[in-house]
């Protein structure tokens, strides 16, 4: 049968002040009305939710489970955070446990999708291609621009008609080489994967010293064990750059990693002046700002690319090109300027 795997761990930081440890952005209404977690749980209409799991942490699984309406046991707790790949490897194993013959797709919660049934479409095909060439599959997405914030993947020698061998990855390119890579035929590397349980299982025991010597602790149920042993990982360092059994298909759909504020400049409707207003939000003689309120009014006035958030007590202004320095300035911050309240 096939399964999904969520991944919605994370604090969410650069969304700060809107994001707090206790509603992080997967719990946040950022690209539409509902948050990004209902969002990609809605996308899965095509897998029952007996057959999915969501992987986070302790302090956000009660919302996850309101929000989502799932079975708490299909919400696993990760008793510390440990990157993606030991919690791609634990709910895989978790889906074997109930299904020997589990395939499973896995993708993040925070990602705006713009064509739904495009989407579906191409992780269907990403399931069926794990079967049928026994490989660990990436769904790349054809760029629509040079962007550097995010991996690339060359595809290499064709399998079948839309799935190809993976050639190299090339992580956050500079913005001659992702034009040159473009050109190349290189696609982003989304995120969203599908392999057979087994094949995966397999590959980290040949690849990932990070966290083979450790998988007889999840075989005995031994979860906390599984996650004090375990090198932090990502899946994409750990296996999919070691492994030659990877192949990519393409999706053909808009696709857009939700991780800074910059990015609701591509996932939100303007308006006449290029702005983007939630909230009782006006803005005067301005172009091309973000504001969000949650309650207070705020009045942008003769302003152009900046960010203006009032959520949480707190108040950020800060230009639209500096939207990833988020974290560092954070950083900077007092504790009691930096930390919300609970």
């Amino acid at each position: 049968m096939n399964w999904a795997v969520i991944l919605a761990g994370g604090a969410g930081t650069r969304f700060w002040p809107l994001s707090t440890p206790a509603r992080p952005k997967q719990l946040l209404p950022l690209a539409g009305s509902t948050s990004l977690a209902e969002e990609t749980f809605a996308r899965l209409s095509f897998i029952p939710p007996s057959q999915t799991l969501v992987v986070t942490g302790a302090d956000i699984a009660p919302a996850l489970i309101t929000q989502l309406r799932l079975d708490p046991a299909n919400v696993l707790v990760e008793p510390r955070a440990a990157s993606t790949g030991p919690a791609l490897v634990w709910a895989t194993s978790e889906a074997l446990r109930r299904d020997p013959s589990a395939s499973v797709l896995a993708l993040h919660a925070d990602w705006s999708i713009g064509d739904t049934g495009a989407f579906a479409a191409a992780a269907k095909a990403a399931l069926s291609a794990a079967r049928n060439h026994d490989r660990l599959i990436t769904v790349g997405i054809v760029p629509s621009r040079p962007e550097t914030g995010y991996g690339y993947i060359v595809p290499g020698e064709r399998l079948d008609l839309s799935v190809h061998t993976v050639e190299r990855f090339t992580e956050k390119p500079d913005a001659k080489t992702a034009l040159d890579l473009m050109a190349e035929g290189a696609l982003w590397n989304s995120g969203l994967f599908a392999w057979t349980g087994a094949r995966l299982l397999a590959e980290i025991r040949e690849h990932t010293p990070e966290i083979a010597p450790h998988l007889a602790r999840l075989a005995e149920g031994d979860v906390p064990g599984f996650f004090r042993a375990v090198t932090p990982v990502s899946i994409d360092v750990g296996l999919l750059e070691r492994s030659r059994a990877i192949a990519v298909l393409p999706g053909h759909f808009d696709w857009d990693d939700i991780g800074t504020w910059e990015a609701l400049t591509r996932v939100r409707s303007r308006d006449e002046g290029g702005n983007i207003g939630v909230g009782p939000v006006t803005f005067f003689e301005s172009g091309d700002c973000v504001a969000w309120s949650d309650g207070m009014p705020v009045v942008v006035g003769g302003l152009h690319d900046v960010i203006a958030v009032v959520a949480n007590g707190r108040v950020l202004v800060i230009e639209r090109s500096r939207a990833a320095d988020l974290k560092r300035i954070l950083d900077s911050l007092p504790p009691e300027i930096r930390n919300l309240p609970a």
